[in-house]
């Protein structure tokens, strides 16, 4: 496999305005994600941005950035337009959706959240970790899956996402966690379809995928990457930033 990482990056974030931009420690987030990238070492890194400030930090910083229609609905529509814009004779196979805030993932992680495509049954592929605690058990802020157990146990076949607790009477439950590599083909056929019924109803934009007839495997790990989403989670960061990797070992499954 080839495969591109493109971190999406939206000025205009509706809870945190100017996300990217934002300073953790001593350098704005969307270097931290960038830096998370690059770490990986699996190939080029990209970020696709709809705004000059975002784009001047990133080269002036070394980082490869694309610029994209700041009207595109989603991070994977603005990820596919980089793709296209980068690599119109798509001679990178697989595409990595690396979100614009989870400034401390794990490098390691990344190489996970593709590596169910070795599979060449499976279109997509995505991240899940065990859940230990009711309150994001019942919690409709953690998207939950239904997955068809696999010979390898870290690596399974999603059935469902949902907000609701599924399965039904499971012992274990597991938290989605919204990073995807996709084939070329498949990330193309997801992000020219419109938004299927079932996405509309949960407000899960994956199961568009599985509506469409595209299969995601989903690779078990075992802790939930921090993300950056509210004014409190930029606080929280600030203290993060100053231990996060000397903690990096030992946290996921090898």
């Amino acid at each position: 496999m080839n495969p591109l990482i493109i971190i999406p990056a939206r000025l205009a974030a509706s809870r945190l305005p100017q996300k990217p931009l934002l300073m953790i420690g001593d350098k704005p987030l969307v270097l931290h994600v960038l830096d998370r990238g690059l770490e990986a070492n699996i190939g080029r890194v990209i970020v696709a941005c709809d705004d000059e400030k975002i784009a001047s930090i990133v080269k002036n910083a070394g980082g490869e950035v694309c610029m994209t229609d700041p009207a595109l609905p989603s991070g994977s529509d603005r990820v596919y337009a980089a793709a296209n814009i980068i690599d119109p004779e798509e001679k990178y196979d697989v595409i990595i959706n690396l979100q614009g805030d989870m400034p401390f993932i794990d490098p390691q992680v990344i190489k996970y959240s593709f590596e169910p495509l070795q599979n060449p049954d499976a279109d997509i592929s995505t991240l899940a970790v065990k859940i230990n605690d009711e309150e994001s058990k019942n919690s409709i802020s953690v998207a939950k899956i239904a997955m068809i157990e696999k010979e390898n146990p870290f690596i399974r076949q999603a059935l469902y996402f949902s907000r609701s607790v599924i399965p039904h009477g499971a012992l274990i439950h597991y938290h989605h966690i919204g990073l995807y590599s996709y084939r070329r083909k498949a990330l193309k056929k997801f992000v020219n379809h419109p938004p299927s019924p079932l996405e509309i109803s949960e407000k899960l934009e994956q199961l568009r995928a599985l509506e469409v007839g595209l299969r995601i495997d989903v690779r078990i790990v075992n802790t939930i990457p921090f993300e950056i989403n509210t004014p409190q989670d930029l606080e929280v960061s600030q203290k993060l930033v100053k231990t996060f990797k000397d903690n990096w070992e030992d946290k996921f499954l090898a």
